[in-house]
């Protein structure tokens, strides 16, 4: 009991302390991304950004529940049951929280900063919907599988960099939205590990 209060203890401090350098880190993610600007690779973050939310990762997850059922295996009925639950979980906490921050957006130019609750997307940008949701997707599966979900975690990191690409988000959006999405996949990973046989 002590050991894993220890070990929250230290994952929570990390977490706090990666957020506090991104915010630290924001201004000159921003600047990198504005002075690398290419058309191709653009375009290509626009893609990825357009089929990187969470619609996408919810046909996908429904996909893999119905082949996995089809298939007769039920521990995979199971664990991507739980990915599509983490991605909701994720996705919800990032749409309340962003909605009560109202942070705009780096593509906002007037009004830039925190300016408490707003409905309209140009102040949504604190934390990322998309990189919560795909990261609780993605973290479900490696707390399940890690051999299998450990390399699939790319594809957050992918969606997220690409939200920066096209300045839908600052760094510490992203970064705060990944928090967001690993605890999401944790909560669900163990609260489904009683009712389930998930490793």
């Amino acid at each position: 009991m002590i050991a894993a209060f220890r070990w929250w203890y230290l994952v929570l401090l990390g977490a706090g302390l990666l957020l506090l350098a991104s915010f630290y880190m924001d201004a000159g993610a921003q600047t990198w991304m504005n002075q690398h600007q290419n058309p191709s690779l653009r375009s290509f973050m626009q893609a990825v950004s357009r089929y990187g939310d969470w619609p996408e990762h919810l046909l996908l997850g429904l996909v893999l529940v119905a082949t996995a059922y089809w298939r007769g295996h039920k521990k995979w009925v199971r664990i991507f049951t739980a990915m599509i639950l983490a991605c909701a979980l994720a996705g919800a906490v990032a749409r309340v929280v962003k909605i009560s921050t109202g942070r705009a957006r780096p593509s906002v130019q007037a009004e830039a900063g925190w300016n408490g609750p707003r409905l309209s997307p140009r102040y949504n940008s604190f934390p990322s919907g998309h990189t919560a949701a795909s990261t609780a997707f993605f973290a479900t599966l490696a707390f399940a599988s890690w051999r299998i979900g450990l390399g699939l975690l790319v594809f957050p990191l992918v969606i997220a960099f690409s939200r920066m690409y096209v300045a839908a988000h600052h760094l510490s959006d992203v970064v705060f939205a990944a928090v967001i999405g690993v605890l999401a996949a944790y909560f669900i990973t163990r609260w489904m590990r009683p009712h389930s046989e998930m490793p």
